[in-house]
């Protein structure tokens, strides 16, 4: 069995290191590369030939950064009721105050610590951003929990830890919401997010480009960043036709990407800017959350201009952009 093979094998039942539920998921992805597809890894020894060459290491440190893409695949089993009730407990040791200082362990391109970025931004709460190195995660070795997001609440010299995108989101807004919303969240979880990956990792080429933002964005060495842009890009091209099938996605998934995001426009209405009315409310941020991870890459772009959601998706960005202008 050839190493890429071993890796998804090695990673995929579990989730990724990067995180999904609980706290952590991992990355779609948004890029401006080149579209050279991996014909483009041609005329001289690839990244990935140099580092078979090399320690044994490296391409371990490959698996684990391959990890953090494997994550976006995998759905939160949980259901928002359960993680309600996790954020209730949560919130009744956490008092927003002045004092509060909130720290993000987050993957830059991971659409559920997104939803998070999002949240904070537009409630305008002040917070610290670490980005967590996805081979080694030396930032988030404090917790027994090594997925991301993690939210750190410090307050004097107590703590509070939440885990979870739903359950850090839910724990620091807590109100009761409408069925209609926590519907809503509860889609752009168990649907929508899936329909992320096989859209941008739908040919060789947009999994390339996608790997590309990755590394630029994320905290990989020279050598960890050109194995996991190379070797993770082919992997995930492979693994995003297991999960065409695993969803029963159509043979053309941007049809898919297509009709989701009419329904939510749909539901949204024509009689209100937002899902939350005049303003966005937890289903909205959750939804553009998500949708977010893709923007630069042509799926995104595929997505605003065949879908009635553009409109709504400026409204939300305005409103966040208005409401923490720093972020």
């Amino acid at each position: 069995m050839d190493p890429a093979a071993r890796v998804v094998r090695a990673l995929w039942p579990g989730g990724c290191a990067l995180a999904w539920r609980l706290g952590g998921r991992p990355q779609p992805l948004l890029p401006t590369q080149s579209r050279a597809g991996f014909a483009g890894a041609a005329g001289g020894p690839s990244p990935v030939a140099a580092a078979r060459k090399g320690s044994p290491r490296l391409l371990g440190a490959a698996a684990l950064a391959l990890g953090g893409a494997l994550g976006l695949y995998h759905t939160a089993r949980w259901h928002l009721r359960a993680q309600d009730l996790h954020a209730e407990r949560s919130a009744a040791q956490l008092s927003l105050s002045s004092r509060l200082q909130l720290t993000l362990y987050q993957y830059k391109t991971c659409p559920f610590c997104s939803k998070v970025r999002a949240f904070l931004d537009f409630h305008a709460l002040p917070y610290q951003v670490v980005e967590v190195n996805p081979v080694r995660r030396a930032e988030i070795k404090f917790s027994s929990y090594r997925k991301v997001p993690i939210l750190v609440a410090q307050e004097g010299e107590s703590s509070q830890q939440l885990n979870d995108s739903s359950v850090i989101i839910s724990a620091l807004k807590t109100y009761l919401v409408s069925g209609e919303e926590m519907k809503w969240r509860q889609w752009a979880d168990d649907w929508l997010v899936h329909l992320i990956s096989p859209n941008v990792y739908r040919t060789p080429t947009e999994a390339l480009a996608s790997f590309d933002y990755i590394v630029r964005e994320g905290k990989f060495g020279a050598v960890e960043g050109a194995v996991a842009k190379y070797m993770g890009a082919a992997a995930m091209y492979l693994i995003s036709k297991r999960l065409k099938s695993r969803h029963r996605l159509q043979d053309n998934v941007r049809e898919d990407l297509y009709e989701a995001a009419d329904k939510w426009v749909a539901a949204v209405g024509k009689d209100r800017p937002f899902m939350g009315g005049q303003k966005p409310n937890l289903a909205d941020l959750a939804v553009y959350g998500v949708l977010r991870v893709m923007e630069g890459l042509d799926a995104f772009d595929d997505l605003m201009q065949h879908t009635h959601i553009q409109p709504w998706y400026l409204r939300v960005e305005r409103a966040i952009t208005e409401a923490s202008p720093a972020h």
